[in-house]
């Protein structure tokens, strides 16, 4: 199966549950926080771009602030989902758009704001995608990139359990990868904002309906863990008696040149 059949095939199963804060606690939880760094650069007169959208969550959380937002994603059901709640909350300046992260359906210089939220990780070519924000993007536009990084090292191979979750995950990208990546696109990097969370692991396994048998492989290597096993890079704790990892996430702002 092509990596995009996968990714398709995944989140369709996903659509229903991603603005549920009981699943999807790391994209519902900490939206505002991203709206809150894309502050500076938001402007009734922006004409903004959510490369790799999902259901549009940040494209909803921004529309009342710029003039249009389109929200481009792979994955119909993601659309369709996206749509219906934005009709539910009466906005009606977002365009829900099928298309391709790493070949955008639109001209150089198209649009003033640009941002992707959790999908170099999770695409088959994460230069390429950097690179199409940049060329849509018009001189001095804002990049903004939001995503999973993986800490400079780290033991073990996170990506390896991301998998066993989601067949559709690709590979963390490090911090200093992404601002290369931002950099060979000919964007100037301006700042950023590091984090990390700890989240429940089962509704992170319900959100992506894990196999019964690849969820119980997870829980079992990530307990061996705690109990002083082999590394996951998953950084595993119990919190009120319940299992949680940590994710690391990195927020970047740079400017298209």
């Amino acid at each position: 199966m092509a990596h995009d059949e996968r990714v398709v095939r995944e989140f369709s199963k996903q659509a229903a549950g991603f603005g549920d804060p009981r699943l999807n606690v790391a994209f519902t939880r900490h939206l505002g926080r991203l709206v809150a760094f894309m502050e500076p650069e938001l402007d009734l007169e922006d004409v903004v771009l959510e490369v790799a959208a999902g259901t549009g969550l940040v494209s909803r959380a921004i529309a009342r602030r710029v003039r249009h937002v389109t929200a481009l994603d792979l994955t119909p059901a993601m659309l369709a989902q996206g749509k219906r709640e934005a009709d539910r909350d009466a906005i009606t300046n977002i365009t829900f758009t099928r298309g391709d992260a790493a070949a955008l359906p639109y001209a150089d210089r198209s649009f003033t704001l640009v941002v992707t939220r959790f999908s170099l990780h999770q695409v088959a070519d994460p230069k390429a995608v950097v690179a199409e924000m940049a060329r849509v993007s018009r001189p001095g536009a804002a990049l903004i990139i939001a995503d999973l990084v993986r800490p400079e090292g780290l033991p073990a191979d996170p990506d390896r359990i991301e998998r066993l979750r989601d067949p559709s995950h690709g590979a963390l990208l490090t911090e200093a990868r992404i601002i290369e990546l931002a950099t060979a696109a000919g964007a100037e990097v301006r700042r950023a904002e590091r984090f990390e969370f700890s989240r429940p692991l089962e509704p992170w396994l319900a959100l992506a309906h894990t196999e019964p048998e690849a969820a119980a492989q997870i829980r079992k290597e990530l307990e061996d863990e705690l109990a002083g096993g082999p590394a996951t890079g998953m950084r595993p704790a119990m919190v009120d008696g319940e299992l949680h990892f940590t994710h690391s996430y990195l927020y970047l702002h740079a400017n298209a040149s």
